[in-house]
């Protein structure tokens, strides 16, 4: 059995690009004036081309023909090279990237829908560019001058890549424990020293060059994360005149074995074996950490997006199968087998992987668009309102929407039953695909530790508070509706939303004074606040379905259904969580080290 290739979900992207995220509003913003609903369906039509004839049919092959390394060089899966200069011709690199250094200049809102189709056509494929986006972002925000000529242009037109390096072997997480270091010369350079792990693309066949971000020490550097400072590595020197040089003191010594995302190499990187590589600091010395979560915020949304994306392709291939697959008697009677998807189970299992998806969906083009507006509203007020909406909304998109795609896609293995635990099916593929995805980029716990301190606790719950009020401004339109679907998302959705403001409560009476108890529901807590922001955007998108009904039937009587399945299937855990958050902390506590 073949596995299905991948359509883009173009109808659902739209909808919730344009209904629920605001697109109007986003290319009413100043520089955005030429990003309408039309440019956003001809890009994504175009993209959504691309990803499924020339990427997708790749993903199965990179995970049967992985990457391999060999004295030093990695050669990627065959089609790899090939289809990224097609990705470099088209200028897909510099979809979202300013248009001075060759970008194309699209709104968030836009370039997202795109990324999701890339990450589904292919993770593998995909993290190469992904990585390039951060190392891009980190030049713009705090590359000097030099730098930025030098290199941005190179890397929007994906003539070059970059990387993220930041683990090392005995840091893991732990960042203040980095011990690669940088020597000042006196030209103004450094001399990297030192071995990074874990590193995606950092040796490939796919581009000239390789743009490595390091983080690493300078002598008498402040102890812990404040004495962390950012260099620019170049796999090959880059002259004045943009040409390339002498191979650089960086070097690959293996890549990893791995579990899924086996297509994209994961490298240990050495650098300074042979007398010291050159690198470029990036902004002040000390402040690398800083600059270095320009790249992990912009990485940790991506990576939020993979798991939608994968989570996506899980159900369509899981739909396929149930279509096409006859076993068991219709329960209201058959004279024989029918195809699975008529029994009730398989029902409950695709429409939980569908309403997810498109919870998840909504929600991270509703945190694009805020992103959008952060950056180019008019006044002040209104970009520091929505800055705050987005980093709240970041490490939900990140760790929800990946724990998400764990559970999604192992439904998918399962709605194949044994079909699904044979690799030919393909099925499989996805669910090792997606475990790495709520490591990689900050574990959940990292994201859920990230949500309560930085989210939560550090501005008194203001914005977590501020979106609970948007929720019951959206109780009060459901409440308008006299039928019911709508009341059975009113009751659910009320609910949650109490679920969540006693979880901020918890948290801003107990943060200070009790950390460990709160902190041991901090993973619940993330999971709540996605369940919740996800079935207010389902609950939403129940509103605008029922009013365009008659434009298009099946789409939007699906998405009333889909909706109402979430609030009876979904919504109803946000209590339980809240629950575990209020009351299962100290008994966590309880348990000491010594007693497991």
């Amino acid at each position: 059995m073949l596995a299905m290739n991948y359509q883009a979900p173009l109808q659902d992207m739209l909808f919730a690009m344009q209904d629920l995220a605001g697109l109007s509003s986003v290319s009413a913003l100043p520089g955005f004036e030429d990003y309408d609903l039309a440019t956003a369906q001809a890009v994504m039509q175009e993209s959504a081309k691309f990803c499924q004839e020339v990427v997708a049919p790749l993903n199965r092959v990179g995970d049967k023909d992985p990457s391999s390394f060999k004295d030093g060089a990695v050669s990627t899966t065959p089609g790899f090279k090939q289809a990224f200069a097609q990705y470099a011709q088209g200028g897909w690199q510099g979809v979202i990237h300013p248009t001075q250094y060759g970008g194309q200049g699209f709104p968030k809102l836009i370039a997202t829908p795109c990324a999701e189709m890339l990450h589904a056509a292919s993770l593998s494929f995909a993290l190469c560019p992904m990585l390039t986006d951060g190392a891009i972002e980190a030049l713009l925000v705090a590359g000097s001058e030099a730098l930025k000529r030098k290199y941005v242009a190179k890397l929007i037109s994906a003539e070059w890549t970059g990387t993220m390096n930041l683990t090392e072997p005995q840091a893991g997480s732990d960042l203040a424990a980095v011990r690669t270091s940088a020597q000042p010369q006196a030209d103004g350079t450094y001399k990297v020293f030192g071995t990074k792990i874990f590193i995606t693309y950092g040796e490939h066949d796919m581009a000239e060059n390789i743009v490595h971000l390091v983080l690493a020490r300078v002598p008498g550097a402040p102890e812990g994360v404040k004495g962390i400072s950012l260099f620019l590595v170049p796999k090959f020197m880059v002259g004045d005149d943009g040409a390339l040089g002498a191979r650089n003191d960086v070097w690959c010594v293996s890549i990893e074995h791995k579990l899924g995302i086996k297509a994209s190499p994961t490298a240990v990187l050495q650098f300074g074996d042979h007398g010291g590589a050159v690198g470029y600091v990036i902004g002040e010395e000390n402040r690398g950490l800083e600059y270095m979560f320009i790249m992990m915020n912009a990485a940790r949304f991506a990576v939020g997006m993979q798991g939608i994306a994968v989570a996506d392709r899980a159900y369509q291939k899981a739909v396929r199968f149930a279509h096409d697959r006859a076993q068991s008697r219709d329960l209201a009677g058959s004279a024989g087998p029918v195809p699975i998807i008529n029994h009730p189970d398989v029902k409950r299992m695709l429409l939980t992987m569908r309403a997810h998806v498109e919870g998840t969906r909504a929600l991270a083009y509703v945190a694009a668009a805020a992103s959008d507006a952060a950056h180019h509203a008019e006044d002040e007020a209104t970009r520091k309102s929505n800055q705050a909406v987005y980093e709240y909304l970041v490490p939900v998109v990140k760790g929800f929407s990946t724990e998400m795609s764990v559970e999604m896609t192992s439904l998918g293995v399962q709605i194949h039953g044994g079909m699904g635990f044979i690799e030919e099916t393909g099925a499989a593929q996805h669910y090792r695909d997606a475990r790495i995805l709520s490591i990689y980029e900050g574990t959940t716990a990292i994201q859920a530790n990230d949500i309560v301190g930085r989210k939560t606790l550090r501005d008194k719950g203001a914005v977590a508070k501020e979106l609970c009020a948007r929720i019951a401004a959206t109780e009060q339109d459901l409440a308008a509706r006299d039928n019911g679907d709508c009341k059975a998302m009113l009751a659910s959705l009320a609910q949650g939303r109490v679920a969540m403001q006693a979880a901020v409560d918890f948290i801003l009476a107990n943060g200070k004074s009790q950390p460990k108890t709160v902190y041991a529901g901090a993973v619940n807590y993330l999971k709540l606040v996605g369940v919740v922001l996800c079935g207010w955007q389902m609950a939403r998108a129940m509103l605008v379905a029922q009013d365009k009904l008659d434009s298009d039937p099946a789409f939007f009587n699906a998405k009333v259904i889909t909706a109402r399945f979430y609030a009876e299937f979904v919504l109803t855990q946000a209590a339980g969580l809240a629950q575990s958050i209020c009351q299962g902390g100290e008994t966590t506590n309880r348990m000491t080290p010594e007693m497991f």
